[in-house]
């Protein structure tokens, strides 16, 4: 599986971003596509997550009720609308899939960063 992620930039606080991630290859095997991110100098942590052939998602706490993933299966892609975004949202975005219902990832897409001024 081979991930493409876009759709970062620079926004003012209290805006949104769309982020996307376009999945291709042996897509038929994914159980769920997430978003990581990683901010200069901190380890990357976990955003959120969809299930891909269920409507089951997660989100890491401090982005509960501003982030949305969502996912298009016909086109194999992932979504991350990012709204009432904060200065400590800035980070290097990572989509992500994996085969497995748990635990580790197996695949990842390049970073795409995402630049929050105050």
């Amino acid at each position: 599986v081979q991930l493409q992620a876009s759709g970062g930039g620079l926004v003012q606080a209290g805006g949104s971003l769309r982020l996307s991630c376009a999945a291709s290859g042996r897509t038929s095997s994914m159980d769920r596509m997430g978003w990581f991110r990683q901010a200069p100098g901190k380890d990357r942590e976990f955003v959120a997550s969809i299930k891909w052939t269920r409507t089951v998602t997660l989100y890491a706490d401090s982005v509960k009720g501003r982030f949305t993933i969502s996912r298009d299966n016909a086109n194999n892609t992932v979504y991350l609308q990012m709204n009432s975004l904060k200065p400590e949202d800035t980070a290097v975005y990572y989509c992500a899939a994996s085969d497995r219902k748990y635990g580790a990832y197996d695949y990842w897409g390049q970073g795409t960063q995402v630049t929050v001024s105050s």
